[in-house]
């Protein structure tokens, strides 16, 4: 839990009118959220305040201005971390019956459990806010070279194949670079670009592949139990983990700087041709068809793709809205070297589990406009929001009908993939504990830098990590 050393000063609410309701939202979704609140007009106004960009950052405000008893916050954006902690605070609302009745049967499994937990005055679990939009990680690949070096069109579907396939490929180019004279020569794409960063980001990469193998970091019946060595089986799904872990970080012509990487490093390096594959979120299909069709800044160029540039005037930064049939004329072309595949497993025989990313909306505690406020979440979160915040700002809908609808699979061809990992039997959440801030801090530093250490004995030191975490034990990193 966030300790928060004296309240924030409570914003004047008496000077907002009483029809208006303030929405707390990132930084980086803020125009999105803009353009959907602005058709939201049921007998009340709301107005955007735009959060930090980073995680971090938007949790601090929030828990400080929550913590303060500031009325101004009627409603905002919850991380899905955060439930636990927001919700054991006593800082959101319950979701009203009706409308938990709603998304029980329109909103997809992963999701709503992100958006669910059980407070010590609850009977059963509950719903402490109304998932927004959701995120999973992918393997993304390039085909041709697929093709060309290991004779084979489908992509790897375990950990193990992708890096046999990845070293085939960096040897094959090797050799013909050893053939071709030095003007002629190309990049080797050797790199397996991933998020191995101290921060959330590593997390989530060790989180998929300990659900994957078949383990968890707490028990999800009992969230006080740490289970990464409490039986054989979860000790030797931890060490599965941690060994493919490793063999990334160690594997031939591994990035070096694997451990700096974020998100945006890893799709700019497979972005220049430094990779074959890479797992990031689906907002790195957008980035990829825009930057291969349209950039001119040398950090932002696709130098292998010169085909997409026939796409130049459909996405450049002044266009008008594609079409769903230029969206699909460019991906048809995208496809060809830039592809989309489930996240890969630890074992062929067990299907892989990718952690659930993603947003709520929560209603306050402390505003005085509940009732308005359901209102305007109810707009917010609708089919029709949804449709907006996929096609204009990449997230992938909570909402199962969304998946079948023309626009959005033009938009999200990757769409059936999403749809399966997100569902209820194949998302990975993160450990659902009030204290997942210090844990994950304290996971990420034990992990850090990945690789550097041995699976055997890092998994009891992660076991102890957590324990302390869980009880505000130890220092956090």
């Amino acid at each position: 839990m966030l300790a928060v050393a004296a309240p924030v000063a409570v914003a004047c609410s008496a000077a907002t009118p009483a029809d208006t309701l303030t929405a707390y939202v990132p930084g980086n979704d803020a125009a999105a959220i803009e353009s959907v609140a602005a058709g939201c007009t049921d007998g009340y106004r709301i107005s955007v305040v735009k959060l930090p960009k980073d995680a971090d950052g938007q949790r601090l405000q929030l828990a400080r201005r929550l913590a303060g008893n500031d009325s101004s916050v009627d409603i905002y954006t919850m991380d899905v971390t955060w439930t636990a902690e927001f919700a054991g605070a006593g800082w959101a609302r319950p979701v009203p019956d009706d409308l938990a009745a709603t998304l029980r049967s329109t909103t997809l499994g992963g999701p709503m459990q992100t958006a669910t937990w059980r407070t010590a005055g609850d009977s059963s679990p509950r719903l402490y806010g109304v998932p927004t939009w959701t995120n999973s990680q992918l393997l993304w690949y390039r085909p041709d070279l697929l093709r060309r070096y290991v004779k084979r069109d489908t992509p790897p579907r375990t950990w193990d194949e992708l890096l046999a396939d990845n070293e085939t490929v960096r040897k094959g180019v090797i050799a013909e670079n050893a053939a071709s004279p030095p003007h002629m020569r190309k990049a080797v794409p050797s790199y397996i670009m991933a998020q191995g960063a101290q921060y959330e980001g590593l997390v989530v990469w060790f989180n998929s592949l300990l659900a994957s193998a078949g383990g968890s970091v707490l028990d999800p019946a009992d969230p006080g139990r740490v289970t990464l060595n409490d039986t054989p089986q979860h000790r030797a799904a931890t060490v599965r983990a941690l060994r493919t872990l490793k063999a990334i970080a160690t594997a031939p012509g591994a990035d070096p700087s694997l451990s700096n990487n974020t998100e945006d490093p890893a799709r700019l390096g497979m972005e220049r041709g430094l990779a074959t594959f890479e797992v990031n979120w689906p907002y790195v299909y957008s980035s990829m068809r825009s930057n291969a069709a349209t950039a001119t800044d040398a950090n932002q160029q696709v130098p292998f793709f010169p085909e997409m540039t026939e796409f130049a005037d459909v996405f450049a930064p002044d266009a008008a809205e594609p079409t769903g049939a230029d969206l699909a004329r460019a991906n048809r072309v995208l496809a060809t070297r830039f592809a989309f595949a489930p996240y890969p497993g630890v074992d062929p025989s067990t299907p892989a589990r990718s952690t659930l990313g993603g947003m709520n909306l929560a209603v306050s505690t402390r505003s005085a406009k509940a009732e308005l406020a359901w209102r305007a979440v109810r707009c917010l979160t609708s089919i029709d929001a949804q449709r907006q915040y996929a096609l204009k700002a990449s997230q992938p809908p909570t909402i199962s009908a969304l998946y079948d609808e023309p626009a959005f699979r033009a938009a999200f061809p990757m769409g059936d993939v999403l749809r399966e990992q997100v569902s209820d039997t194949r998302a990975a959440s993160r450990p659902a504990t009030p204290a997942y801030s210090t844990l994950s801090t304290m996971l990420a530093a034990k992990l850090h830098p990945v690789g550097a250490w041995d699976p055997d004995k890092l998994v009891d030191e992660l076991a102890d990590a957590a324990r302390k975490a869980l009880v505000g034990e130890g220092l956090v990193p």
